[in-house]
């Protein structure tokens, strides 16, 4: 069974040190998504939005989140991403229902993963779609976030199946 490591010895919280760890490329892939009514989908997909493009906004804002995780996650460390990419694809949930499915990538050469990084991002941008919508509908219901997948470093590659 896998120990936590952000803990010392007498229980007390810490950051991890990565300084003998070996600087390696690493990259994650997260996973969220939002529902919504058919009125909020169709504000966004024809751009009727008053706040301005809901998807781009909300993308920038996904990108701002990854290089802030270590300034929202106490234990993360401050790295330096290469680079985050937001994609989007709709689904339709039933005949008034739809999620947006927004994937977030992050990328990095060095001593720590991007996992926080990636799912950081994902979230930021599923709560950014609800703070321009929801004067439309507050009923939208932000789902699931997960990792989909991490490469490099010590604990070797990980995909979720589906």
């Amino acid at each position: 069974m896998a120990e936590f490591t952000h803990f010392d010895k007498d229980g007390r919280a810490r950051m991890v040190d990565i300084s003998d760890k070996a600087e390696t490329a690493r990259v994650a892939v997260a996973r969220s998504g939002i529902q919504m009514t058919k009125e909020v989908y169709k504000n966004i997909t024809e751009q009727r939005n008053k706040k301005g493009d809901v998807l781009s906004v909300a993308e920038v804002a996904g990108i701002m989140g990854a290089k802030q995780t270590a300034s929202l996650i106490p234990m993360c460390h401050p790295i330096p991403i290469s680079g985050v990419s937001i994609s989007f694809e709709w689904k339709e949930a039933d005949i008034d229902r739809y999620e947006l499915v927004i994937i977030a990538k992050v990328k990095t050469v060095g001593s720590t993963g991007v996992e926080m990084e990636a799912l950081t991002a994902a979230s930021v941008t599923a709560l950014t779609v609800y703070d321009m919508c929801k004067a439309i509908d507050k009923g939208m219901i932000v789902s699931e976030t997960l990792l989909l997948e991490k490469s490099g470093g010590n604990s070797g590659d990980f995909s979720r199946s589906l």
